[in-house]
């Protein structure tokens, strides 16, 4: 056989193949791709699981999985695992070959940097032929879905200047059994819980013996986050590190007040992917499955404004029947905003301020008055557990 019979028949085989693989490639791939957790912790690890099958007798000697992924989703470096991009989001690919009726699965192991909602709804899949002469390519939908919720921290770390949201105060009015205050036992009455029994006591004594609980006020709190981070900005969030700063402190707040057993409600003059320029409004609810649901409005959030804070206030007049704690996290005290804070107050809310601001400016500032304040509620505040404490026994 002649060298040029020999070139034509390999070049018939090569553009025989191209031809095949230009039509059939595609045909009876499928891919899906989904999170091991549906939702995490800022700074916890999470896995990206991918299964590719090819359900047809045509080998697929190279596929290529392409996808746009938030920089926040960091990937750790895996064999034939491309990632690439800029700030915001990064071009991940992924290389596979796959044999007749075969399926793979890989995992991609991420660690997720910063809170968010994160969607993957869609790739690009590029098949070839042997050579590569050919290539095809086609975009298939995908829901892949992830919620990072924010990282908590240490009550320690929040600038609180008093805490009598906490429920710490013995008083007459507002009174509420606290589960979590104790003084001492007591005969059982009628129409106590059998929850609340001190076996210890019941039998030393010979008689039923219930925990004899204290009341406390404030059992439900209202955290209120303002996104506007100065008393000009509109709109575009100008330093969106200290909102985010901000969404941590909630997120820690509230989950202290849902231990100790309150009902904790949420509002911001920001908006979440579900409901884009609609302030955010939570009513306060007690229980681990309404942390749960605060912790996803949370990690849903935009870093955007939908309204003035101001004006926010003005609707929380409507919804305000006193008797409420509300915790106020604020980058800026315009005149605007206390002068609604203080007709809060003045509807019998207590409002505690936590002022948003970077670590470098809160030690840079002075601590000298506010300690002086802690010190003086703190003093008060004993005198109204000695007084009310008497007089409730």
């Amino acid at each position: 056989m002649s060298i040029a019979w020999t070139l034509f028949v390999a070049f018939l085989i090569i553009a025989g193949q191209s031809l095949i693989y230009k039509k059939w490639a595609l045909k009876n791939i499928t891919v899906t791709r989904h999170f091991s957790r549906s939702a995490v912790f800022e700074g916890e690890e999470v896995q990206l699981v991918e299964k590719i099958s090819n359900r047809k007798l045509l080998p697929v000697p190279w596929l290529k999985l392409e996808s746009l992924i938030h920089a926040n989703l960091q990937f750790r470096k895996q064999f034939n695992l491309n990632i690439s991009g800029g700030e915001m989001f990064q071009n991940h690919s992924s290389l596979f070959s796959l044999m007749p009726n075969r399926l793979i699965t890989r995992r991609h192991y991420i660690v997720c940097k910063g809170r968010g909602a994160y969607n993957l709804n869609s790739a690009t899949v590029t098949c070839g032929d042997l050579v590569g002469l050919q290539s095809v390519y086609t975009t298939i939908p995908l829901n892949a879905e992830l919620l990072v919720y924010p990282r908590t921290l240490s009550m320690d770390e929040i600038p609180l200047t008093r805490r009598s949201w906490q429920g710490e105060l013995l008083v007459k009015r507002w009174v509420m059994p606290d589960p979590f205050m104790i003084q001492g036992v007591r005969e059982y009455r009628n129409g106590d819980s059998m929850k609340d029994v001190n076996w210890k006591a019941t039998a030393s004594t010979g008689e039923l013996q219930v925990h004899n609980r204290g009341f406390t006020a404030d059992q439900k709190m209202i955290i209120l986050l303002n996104f506007e981070v100065s008393e000009k900005m509109w709109n575009a969030v100008t330093d969106p590190e200290l909102v985010e700063l901000g969404i941590r402190y909630a997120a820690t707040i509230a989950e202290d007040g849902i231990r100790q057993g309150m009902e904790v409600g949420f509002g911001t003059n920001g908006y979440t992917v579900d409901a884009p320029k609609e302030p955010v409004w939570i009513p306060p609810l007690s229980g681990q499955e309404h942390m749960t649901h605060l912790y996803e409005t949370m990690a849903k959030l935009v870093i955007d404004c939908s309204c003035e804070m101001a004006a926010y206030l003005e609707r929380e007049f409507t919804r305000d029947s006193g008797n409420v704690a509300y915790v106020f996290i604020t980058a800026h005290t315009a005149d605007k905003l206390m002068s609604n804070i203080r007709r809060l107050e003045r509807n019998g809310s207590k409002v505690d301020i936590i002022p948003l601001e970077h670590k470098q400016q809160a030690e840079a500032g002075s601590t000298g008055d506010v300690r002086s304040e802690v010190e003086g509620e703190e003093a008060l505040g004993e005198k109204v557990r000695e007084g009310e404490g008497t007089a409730i026994a």
